[in-house]
C-alpha cells in the first residue's frame, strides 16, 4: 500500500493495520498537520512563556481581556444524542476486553482514553482504533488466555467518547514532511475519518474529551480543527461534541473562555482532579510555603482551593446550559477481599454524594463494579430527571484569591507519604513501559495523572528543604534514593526488573530540571 507523498510510517503494519492506516487517512492525518501543527507548537511556545512568568512571581488571575465574554448571556449548543444523561460514565483504556466491559458496564458513557490511561505504544495507538471501529459496527469479540469469551450487549451500550492525547504529545511512528505528527492530530483524525459516519448512522456522533488544555487559545485550536475535519469528510457542522477537562490551575480561570471557543461543539466541562493537583504543584513548584501540597492522600476534593475549583465548574457550566461532569474515584473494588471491597465502596459513594449534591450531572468510576454506586447516587439525586442543569447555583461567588488558596490545605509531610509517592512512581513506570497506563496499585486505579502527582510531590518537597514530621528528615535525593531501593526490595521480582522504571522516576523526580510531564521522556525510551 502506497503511502501519501510526505507521509511515513515507521511502525509496524501487523494484520488488519491497513484497515486503519489507508492513504485516504494518513493524506487525512497530513492535511491536519500542515494546516494546525504550527499554531499547536506556538500554543506549547505561550504555555512555556507562562510558566516562566510564574516562575519569575507573576500570578494567575481572571483575564481581563476576556471579561466581556464571562459577562456577557450566551450558552452552548443542546446536548447531542446520547449525551443528554450522562449520571455515569466509566474511563478505561481501548484494548479488546477493556472496550467490551466499558460498553456493556451500565454506564451512559464510556470515555475511550487514548490519553492517561493508555500506553502510547504503537500497537496501542492502531489497534485501540481497529478495537472502536469493530465495538461501533458489532463486531468486536474478544477471549482471554485463560478461554474466556467476551462479546458485546445487544442493547443499552455505553456513547463512546474518545479521549485523544494533549497537544504536548508527539507520535514518533508517523511523520509528515519529516516532522513527527501531534499525537492529538493522529488520535482524533483516525477515529474521526473512520468512525464519524458509522456514528451517525447509529444515531450518535463522533464525540471527544479534551485534556491538558491551558488556555481558551488551546480550545480555539480544538474548535478550528473541528470545524476543518467536518468541512473536509462532509458531516454537517456542530456534529462534534467534544467536553473539556479541567485539570490544569490556568485553565481553572478560562472556564467560560473554554466554553465560548467551543460553544457550537462544547459537551461540558469535566472536574479533572488528578491532573489538577498536580498542575498546582507544577505551576507553583518554586514559589514556596504557598502552594506546598502536604501528603497526597491528605489532599480531597473538600480542601478550600479543590472545593473552590469545583464550585466553579459547576456555577459556570449550568449558567452556559452545558454538563458538568464530576471526577474519578481512583478506589477499587476487590472481588477477592471483603473489607478492601467494603472500604472502597463506602468512599466511591461518599464522593459522588457530594458530586451529586454540589450539582454536577454525572461523574467517572474506573471499574464496572463502581457503575451501579454511582448510579444508585445519582439516581436518588435526579430521579427522572437526565441531569440538572437547570441548578445554576447563582449563589457561588469563587474569587482568584480561593482558586489560589493551597496554602490553607490541612495536613502534614510524612514519611509514609513521601514513601507512597517513591512507590507509585515507580511502579507505575515500570508497568507503563511495558504498554499498561492504568495499574491497580495499593488499591487505587493509578493512571498517568496519578503518577504525575507522586512525582511532582517528590521534586517540590525536595527543592524546597521540607522536613518530614514524623522523622525529622530532611527530603534529599539520598533519602529518596534510599528509599526507591527500599520500596522496590518489596515489590514481587527482582529489582533488575524495576532498573529502568527507577532511573526515570529519579530522572523526572528529582532532577534540578523539573520534567514538564514524565511521558514525555519516558515515550523516548518506547520503541
Amino acid at each position: 500500500m502506497t503511502n501519501p507523498a510526505g507521509v511515513v510510517v515507521t511502525g509496524a503494519r501487523h494484520p488488519r493495520y491497513d484497515e486503519i492506516l489507508t492513504p485516504d487517512a494518513l493524506a487525512f492525518l497530513a492535511e491536519l498537520h500542515r494546516t494546525f501543527d504550527a499554531r499547536r507548537r506556538e500554543l506549547l511556545d505561550r504555555r512555556h512563556r507562562r510558566d516562566a512568568a510564574l516562575a519569575d512571581g507573576a500570578a494567575l488571575d481572571f483575564l481581563p481581556e476576556t471579561r466581556e465574554v464571562r459577562e456577557s448571556a450566551w450558552r452552548v449548543a443542546e446536548p447531542a444524542p446520547g449525551l443528554v444523561d450522562r449520571r455515569v460514565e466509566i474511563t478505561g483504556p481501548t484494548d479488546a476486553k477493556m472496550t467490551i466491559n466499558a460498553l456493556n458496564s451500565g454506564a451512559k458513557v464510556w470515555l475511550a482514553d487514548l490519553e492517561d490511561a493508555n500506553t502510547p505504544l504503537w500497537e496501542n495507538v492502531v489497534e485501540g482504533q481497529l478495537n472502536l471501529r469493530d465495538a461501533i459496527d458489532g463486531k468486536l469479540e474478544f477471549t482471554s488466555p485463560e478461554g474466556r469469551r467476551y462479546a458485546l450487549h445487544d442493547a443499552d451500550l455505553a456513547t463512546i467518547v474518545v479521549r485523544p492525547r494533549g497537544w504536548h504529545l508527539s507520535e514518533k511512528h508517523l511523520l509528515v514532511d519529516g516532522e513527527r505528527t501531534s499525537g492529538s492530530l493522529v488520535d482524533f483524525g483516525l477515529y474521526f475519518f473512520h468512525c464519524a459516519r458509522r456514528q451517525l448512522d447509529r444515531g450518535a456522533g463522533p464525540y471527544f474529551y479534551l485534556p491538558k488544555m491551558e488556555s481558551h487559545l488551546e480550545a480555539r485550536l480544538w474548535n478550528d480543527v473541528f470545524r476543518h475535519a467536518q468541512d473536509r469528510l462532509g458531516i454537517p457542522q456542530g456534529t462534534i461534541r467534544a467536553t473539556v477537562l479541567i485539570e490544569t490551575f490556568p485553565a481553572a480561570f478560562e472556564m467560560d473562555e473554554i466554553l465560548y471557543e467551543l460553544r457550537d461543539h462544547s459537551a461540558g466541562l469535566n472536574a479533572g482532579r488528578w491532573d489538577y493537583m498536580f498542575s498546582v504543584i507544577k505551576k507553583f513548584r518554586t514559589r514556596g510555603a504557598d502552594f506546598l501540597l502536604p501528603d497526597r492522600n491528605a489532599v480531597t476534593m473538600t480542601v478550600p482551593f479543590m472545593r473552590a475549583y469545583t464550585e466553579l465548574l459547576v456555577r459556570t457550566c449550568h449558567r452556559r446550559g452545558a454538563h458538568a461532569i464530576g471526577g474519578m474515584a481512583a478506589f477499587i473494588p476487590s472481588r477477592r477481599d471483603p473489607q478492601v471491597n467494603e472500604t472502597a465502596l463506602a468512599k466511591v459513594r461518599d464522593d459522588k454524594t457530594r458530586e451529586a449534591g454540589d450539582g454536577f450531572d454525572g461523574s467517572w468510576v474506573a471499574h464496572p463494579d463502581l457503575v451501579p454506586v454511582c448510579r444508585e447516587v445519582f439516581d436518588r439525586v435526579l430521579g427522572d430527571r437526565p441531569n440538572q442543569l437547570d441548578r445554576t447555583r447563582d449563589e457561588v461567588r469563587v474569587t482568584a484569591a480561593e482558586l489560589l488558596d493551597v496554602r490553607s490545605t490541612p495536613g502534614g509531610h510524612t514519611e509514609a507519604g513521601l514513601r507512597n509517592a517513591v512507590s507509585v512512581g515507580v511502579q507505575y513506570l515500570a508497568a507503563w513501559l511495558r504498554g499498561s497506563g492504568a495499574v491497580a496499585i495499593f488499591n487505587l486505579m493509578e493512571d498517568a495523572a496519578t503518577a504525575e502527582i507522586s512525582r511532582s510531590q517528590v521534586w517540590q518537597w525536595l527543592h524546597n528543604d521540607v522536613t518530614l514530621d514524623d522523622t525529622g528528615d530532611q527530603v534529599t535525593r539520598e533519602l529518596v534514593e534510599k528509599i526507591a531501593d527500599e520500596e522496590i526490595g518489596r515489590l514481587p521480582g527482582d529489582a533488575g526488573d524495576y532498573a529502568e522504571a527507577r532511573a526515570l522516576f529519579m530522572e523526572v523526580a528529582v532532577a534540578d530540571d523539573f520534567a514538564e510531564f514524565l511521558t514525555v521522556p519516558a515515550y523516548e525510551r518506547m520503541p
